[in-house]
């Protein structure tokens, strides 16, 4: 593993980024079954370039879908038909593996599942919405700080 700078970044906006008012935010699905294979799939592309720049390894994280059986009830979709579009995981208050399926890159669904991500926190807890983003990773450091989150740490991982 190369050394690399991962980011904790804190949501310092309100109830959730403005650019998106809630009347807007889309119905998101947890994780089920039938979206196993492509989620794996879908969730390897999306990470291996940043993993394998980094000497991350395994490049692909998960090579079975057991392995999500722990954070499947935090995982969420947004579908178009039987498409994943994009997915984020909500662990407590962190937001965690936000994914957008690459051929939908550039349209804004970022943006959209950060905002669902948040609503849904708020939801539960007034508690600070964080989450850790690689420097590596420019774009998606760009897209939280536009929607209202601050680094509040840089450290290195072990």
């Amino acid at each position: 593993m190369k050394p690399f700078t991962v980011l904790e970044m804190v949501y310092t906006g309100g109830a959730i980024p403005a650019e998106l008012p809630s009347a807007e935010l889309p119905l998101l699905i947890p994780l089920r079954a039938e979206f196993d294979e492509q989620y794996l799939r879908m969730y390897n592309e999306c990470f291996y370039e940043m993993r394998k720049a980094l000497d991350i390894r395994p490049y692909n994280v998960y090579a079975d879908i057991r392995q999500l059986d722990e954070k499947r009830t935090h995982i969420f979709l947004l579908t178009e038909g039987e498409i994943i579009i994009g997915s984020v995981g909500c662990f407590g208050t962190e937001i965690d593996d936000l994914t957008v399926h690459p051929q939908y890159r550039g349209r804004g669904y970022g943006r959209t599942l950060l905002a669902w991500a948040i609503a849904h926190i708020r939801e539960e807890t007034d508690a600070p919405v964080t989450l850790h983003v690689a420097a590596w990773n420019q774009t998606a450091v760009r897209l939280y700080q536009q929607c209202g989150f601050a680094v509040t740490k840089a450290f290195r991982p072990r």
